[in-house]
């Protein structure tokens, strides 16, 4: 008989995966992290004083996990921007992060009355190792919109995944 091994992945872990995969992959932010001391930290470095400002405004300084702080450092410069809306804000934040899409607000185009902004990223499954008992196979699968819904400052924005036909190569389907 095969033996089990469970191998339980902390949640601040599983928050570390998350934010790297918003982040890693853009083109401007050097992520690290760190996990010695009492708490385990993230470090998000950019050159971009633009970016660095948005960041600062929709990252919280830590997440709170009970005894353990996952502290989120965003080392850089900010510059003195003051951003008109939420969508200039996340434009910022995204720009040149291949994950992102675009940010898009019908207010501003005189299709609604109401603000609401919506942030759309590109139509990719993120998967990765996080062995939280809630996946048999020990593997997380989820949207960038998921992520950013549930990391990030975003009062009054909705997070998207980009369905466009000519994004996905194929209509998603017909009602039979």
């Amino acid at each position: 008989m095969k033996e089990v091994r469970l191998k339980m992945s902390p949640p601040w872990v599983v928050v570390i995966k998350k934010l790297e995969a918003l982040f890693d992959g853009d083109p401007q932010i050097a992520f690290n992290v760190d996990y010695s001391g009492d708490n385990p930290s993230v470090t998000l470095a950019c050159n971009n004083g633009d970016k660095v400002a948005a960041l600062l405004r929709i990252l919280p300084e830590k997440y709170e996990f009970g005894n353990v702080d996952l502290e989120v450092v965003i080392d850089g410069t900010p510059s003195n921007i003051a951003f008109a809306n939420k969508k200039e804000l996340f434009e910022a934040a995204f720009k040149g992060n291949p994950v992102f899409a675009t940010a898009v607000s019908p207010t501003d185009d005189g299709y609604a009355w109401f603000s609401m902004i919506y942030v759309i990223f590109q139509n990719h499954v993120v998967q990765f190792f996080a062995d939280n008992i809630a996946d048999a196979h020990g593997v997380i699968s989820t949207l960038y919109e998921d992520i950013a819904r549930e990391l990030l400052r975003s009062d009054g924005v909705y997070f998207c995944t980009n369905v466009e036909v000519g994004n996905l190569g194929a209509p998603l389907g017909e009602w039979p």
